[in-house]
């Protein structure tokens, strides 16, 4: 365990995939706790101007409740996880010095992960990943085996991403990846409740694609369009997001525009899968179903007094 800031037990947060309501259940609750303030919990509604693609709360929302960890870097930057992390312990320090509550929401699991479960985040080694890119997988995983068999033992071979990262850290900082921690399925005693939002696969598929068709009507393509056209530009990372990249090929290749917005539409719907099994092997959270009875009730109850 580190030196960090550790938030205290009277916090909460709120998880699940994108689209299953978590913001409009977090900003219900929030009206109702006037000492809680909503810590957001995604990669995307970090940057500024991706504001309808990334269904950011509205200006109002946030002049009723106060959110945090929105519009922190421009859209050329590659923010990271470990800056998420320094990030959200300053602000989660900062509420418990004011004697108020956070509410985390969002879908970004290691974002998350990364605060309650602490983890030591190792640094980037972008000439050496550089370096490895041209190379197999097999030869990769090869490679990893040898340097450190510890995290092999904790990747598949087939996945190419985690084994690059894996490699990169570990030549990169001259000691093992497996070094900075026991793994992301190793999980402690949380800080504070979490809580996921639960919802049937057909319905949530639906969700995505009523959002897609919302988005558009108030102006997604005109979004992305001023983005592209900005001096800064889009980096990688803001490029690569739901949606953004889908209009991008619309607006940069000639995709048809019905033919992108399909793509983005079963993108995301992939994506809510992973979000999914992030979340549901995690047995520490606590599951409510969004269609439910009452689930802001049962939210409410997870809110430590």
């Amino acid at each position: 365990m580190s030196d960090r800031f550790r938030p205290g037990p009277r916090h909460l947060a709120l998880v699940g995939p994108t689209a299953s309501g978590k913001s409009a259940l977090a900003l219900e609750l929030a009206r109702r706790h006037s000492d809680v303030e909503i810590v957001t919990v995604d990669s995307m509604q970090v940057y500024r101007g991706m504001d309808i693609g990334t269904a950011k709360p509205s200006a109002a929302e946030r002049a009723e409740v106060p959110h945090h960890l929105l519009d922190v870097c421009g859209p050329e930057e590659n923010y990271t996880v470990a800056r998420y992390q320094r990030e959200c312990l300053a602000v989660l320090a900062d509420i418990e010095a004011r004697g108020r509550r956070a509410l985390l929401v969002g879908g970004t699991g290691l974002y998350l992960q990364s605060v309650v479960d602490d983890l030591d985040i190792p640094g980037r080694y972008p000439k050496v990943r550089a370096d490895l890119d041209g190379e197999s997988d097999e030869s990769l995983f090869a490679t990893l085996l040898r340097l450190d068999p510890v995290a092999a033992g904790r990747i598949e071979p087939s996945n190419r991403r985690r084994t690059l990262r894996a490699l990169e850290v570990t030549i990169g900082s001259g000691r093992p990846f497996s070094s900075f921690g026991p793994g992301l399925t190793h999980y402690t005693a949380l800080p504070f409740p979490v809580v996921g939002i639960d919802l049937d696969r057909a319905a949530l598929d639906r969700r995505i694609e009523v959002r897609y068709a919302a988005q558009m009507e108030v102006g997604f393509l005109d979004e992305v369009r001023n983005l592209l056209a900005a001096p800064t530009g889009l980096g990688r990372t803001a490029r690569q997001a739901l949606g953004y990249a889908e209009l991008v090929e619309h607006l940069d290749d000639g995709t048809p525009l019905d033919e992108a917005l399909d793509h983005a539409v079963r993108r995301t719907r992939r994506f809510a899968r992973r979000q999914q099994r992030w979340f549901h092997r995690d047995s520490r959270i606590r599951w409510i179903d969004a269609e439910g009875s009452n689930p802001l009730a049962e939210l409410s109850r997870s809110l430590v007094d």
